[in-house]
């Protein structure tokens, strides 16, 4: 496998992350690569964020953004006008449509190569294992099939855990489970996840209350009509601690607004950086941001869309749902459900509720070598990854390649999108990962040109 040939590359997980990076693989001008696809699910590009048939569960980004090819930051707007049935959702590029139409737009991008059988291949079934040797990779699936290749990609997108007893899946809709219509439902997280479980239980009818529940209480903020600043790149503090970083970042801030301006253009501004600014970011800065300050920059730059806005804050105001600035510190199962021991921030008292239901929508887990996931596991298992040192995700260097228990990044297994949050961390909007999917595209063709190609010096690192 390692000669002048047609070089083959499976990616592992078939939504967003999965697609474009195939798209951008099977768009390659200098050589000509062989792609297969694997997806557990029955349809291509949806994954877990753009499965949901809910309509009420919108785009986190407005459409202008959310093109999938980065020379073409129209793309989405153009595809989306040309379905005329869809026209009325989206009066101008500005706006925010349902996800599932978005995951349509994602699948649509390979729909003209699912009958070229030489360059794209599309396997459904649930990869179990992946193993490198010298000269190839091998995927081995749960019902026995064994693929080899030159290059393994995992684009698993976000990490889930198995609920435990008690708890509901939060990616899964409510009737699910299912939930008791008038039992108290605990959502624990405050983020745009729990937003969208809420917008699904009140869609489902429930009439029990809802708590939500994290350890600051805070609640995403809604999108405006504003347009990014520009900051020039020589006026960002890199490599300086989050303490003055923040203290530059809110001075910045208050600059703009004081001359009529919105904090949310700065944010945006930043946008082109972030992943430099983690990247020089000092470990104990990383660390601290991590534990006091990812929850502030979180609401301020993950936010809604003002049609959820809308429905969340009626959904306060009636008593629906309670945010609350708490931590709990039990969870004991029972038959009607659990019952929750936990203490407000700010308060040494203990106390106690029966819920019907608990989701976790907290994120990041954890403890990475605990993921559901089986392929990940394998590499665990085997030395072929390890867990990053702030224990958010698997390690990987500038290039994407998974890092092995002795520091060494692999030549054959490369990873994009949520997965590579460690080393990225702004890497779950897709003009990130589109970004990401095109640097490593370009680097995974140049080596498929090299006739050695495990004895060839790595390439500069990608720019993500």
């Amino acid at each position: 496998m390692t000669g002048y040939g047609a070089r083959h590359v499976i990616i592992v997980g078939g939504g967003a992350s999965g697609v474009l990076l195939a798209y951008q693989l099977l768009h390659q001008p200098s050589c000509r690569l062989r792609v297969t696809l694997i997806e557990q699910r029955p349809d291509i590009g949806r994954g877990i964020a753009y499965h949901t048939g809910n309509p009420d569960h919108l785009l986190n980004v407005r459409v202008a953004n959310m093109s999938a090819l980065p020379d073409q930051p129209d793309h989405f707007w153009r595809w989306l006008v040309s379905r005329e049935v869809d026209v009325p959702l989206c009066p101008d590029p500005y706006c925010f449509v349902p996800r599932r139409i978005y995951g349509d737009y994602i699948a649509s991008l390979l729909e003209q190569r699912t009958t070229d059988a030489q360059a794209l291949s599309i396997v459904h079934g649930t990869c179990i294992e992946i193993s490198e040797g010298p000269a190839e990779v091998a995927v081995m699936l749960s019902d026995g099939r064994r693929l080899n290749g030159d290059f393994v990609v995992l684009a698993t997108g976000h990490d889930t855990r198995a609920p435990h007893r008690g708890h509901a899946d939060p990616w899964a809709p409510p009737s699910a489970v299912p939930i008791d219509a008038d039992a108290a439902v605990l959502i624990l997280g405050t983020g745009l996840t729990m937003i969208d479980y809420v917008l699904s239980l009140l869609r489902d009818g429930h009439r029990g209350p809802i708590v939500a529940m994290s350890r600051r209480g805070l609640l995403a903020k809604p999108h405006r009509r504003v347009d990014a600043v520009k900051i020039e790149e020589a006026e960002i503090p890199f490599g300086a601690s989050v303490v003055r970083l923040l203290h530059w970042l809110r001075g910045r801030i208050d600059t703009h607004v004081a001359h009529g301006g919105d904090w949310r253009s700065v944010i945006d501004g930043l946008r082109p950086y972030t992943q430099r600014l983690w990247r020089e970011l000092p470990p104990r800065s990383k660390r601290r941001f991590l534990e006091h300050a990812r929850a502030w920059w979180d609401v301020h730059r993950h936010r809604m869309a003002p049609e959820v806005e809308a429905r969340i804050i009626e959904a306060l105001y009636a008593g629906k749902v309670t945010m609350m600035a708490a931590k709990a510190t039990r969870i004991e199962p029972n038959d009607a459900g659990a019952e929750i021991t936990y203490r407000r921030r700010g308060d040494t008292r203990v106390h106690s509720m029966q819920v019907g239901a608990v989701v976790d929508c907290t994120g990041i887990v954890k403890d990475p070598r605990a993921t559901a996931n089986p392929a990940v596991r394998s590499l665990f298992d085997q030395g072929l990854a390890r867990v990053d040192p702030l224990s958010i995700g698997i390690e990987t260097d500038g290039n994407c390649a998974v890092v092995d228990r002795d520091g060494i990044p692999s030549r054959r297994l490369f990873a994009v999108g949520p997965l590579t949050r460690a080393a990225f961390w702004e890497i779950i909007a897709i003009p990130d990962i589109r970004n990401q999917c095109s640097g490593l595209a370009t680097l995974l063709s140049r080596s498929a040109l090299e006739p050695q190609l495990e004895r060839k010096p790595r390439a500069p690192a990608l720019s993500c």
